[in-house]
């Protein structure tokens, strides 16, 4: 792996692009020296994702204050994104409305095979309602973006500007807001005179994960020490679909730039049975962090790549004296719909 260090680079200029922020600005990076001598290898650190405050929190945010300038730019008054019933993009789509004064339509799928009480009505779609987002509760089996499409155009026959978002707000303008936060780290790294060995990711829409990428490439990085947990699909899958959404963010960013193959690393091992199905290493992630550092992870993404980043540094590949930054998504309103699993 490239060791470059993390340090002495300059900002993207990303200006050109339509933003609303929605940010109270960086984002800190913590070390977590309890759990770190617990685990008596590599030295652990977070970057809070979860600690911005708008709608609960959670990464989401960095990709809505790019899809929101590009909504409010064209003139949309209505704004409306797909997702599984507990999605904390759509909680923090209808946030982020409520913030800005669109009107917010979500169209959520039963994608994950659960019925209780806890998963259908609290957590994030207890919040979707309080933000007066108007949520379409649609089978496992639909096509929920097609659904989303048929329904702007029926809102645009009478009168409305639709702002369609896809699934995690993964589009190359969403991405532009993880492509912002690698020059943060950068930036934050240098301040704090530290030089990551890894950086421990969820990868579910993948979107995250490819935007941390264009920014790398952008400011002459290496990638590759990015390793995306994936929450989602298998390995093939996420590595497709993050290949091609870093390369469509890069070429707005700079066409003459290009994502490689190897620029990205995905680890299915935390995958289990699939998306938003619980497991017992995210189940053992959740209570460490919580209590060797009052920290917590959310059930579907931020838990099962912790879980990767302790099986990591208790099996040694992440060695003693490395510095190994977890981007701490949020999520936590999701732990309330997964109460019986704890």
């Amino acid at each position: 792996m490239n060791s470059t260090p993390l340090t002495g680079l300059a900002r993207l200029d990303l200006s050109r692009f339509p933003r609303r922020e929605l940010l109270e600005g960086p984002t800190p990076i913590q070390h977590l020296p309890r759990l770190s001598a617990h685990l008596g290898g590599a030295n652990i650190y977070v970057k809070r994702e979860d600690l911005t405050g708008l709608g609960g929190g959670g990464n989401k945010l960095r990709k809505l204050e790019f899809l929101i300038g590009e909504a409010l730019a064209v003139g949309a008054d209505t704004i409306m994104t797909v997702g599984a019933r507990q999605s904390n993009h759509a909680r923090l789509t209808a946030a982020a409305a409520a913030r800005v004064g669109l009107q917010c339509e979500l169209v959520l799928t039963r994608t994950v095979p659960r019925s209780d009480h806890d998963y259908m009505e609290n957590g994030n779609v207890l919040l979707d309602s309080l933000f007066g987002a108007h949520v379409h509760d649609l089978p496992g089996s639909a096509n929920a973006l097609q659904f989303a499409e048929q329904r702007a155009n029926a809102l645009r026959a009478q009168g409305r500007n639709v702002y369609v978002c896809p699934l995690g707000g993964s589009s190359p303008v969403g991405c532009l807001g993880y492509a912002d936060c690698a020059a943060e780290i950068v930036d934050q790294s240098r301040a704090a005179e530290l030089s990551f060995d890894r950086i421990v990711i969820p990868n579910g829409s993948g979107g995250m994960h490819a935007g941390l990428i264009a920014g790398f490439v952008a400011l002459g990085l290496d990638p590759s020490r990015i390793t995306g947990f994936t929450v989602y699909g298998d390995a093939a899958h996420a590595h497709a679909t993050t290949l091609d959404k870093a390369n469509q963010t890069l070429q707005l960013i700079d066409p003459n730039l290009r994502v490689n193959q190897s620029d990205v690393s995905i680890d299915e091992a935390q995958l289990g049975q699939g998306y938003g199905i619980p497991t017992d290493g995210m189940r053992a992630a959740v209570r460490l962090l919580a209590s060797t550092e009052g920290l917590l992870l959310d059930p579907v993404y931020s838990g099962k790549a912790f879980a990767g980043l302790v099986e990591g540094v208790t099996s040694g590949k992440y060695a003693a004296g490395q510095k190994v930054l977890f981007v701490m998504s949020g999520g936590l309103p999701g732990l309330f719909a997964y109460r019986g699993e704890f």
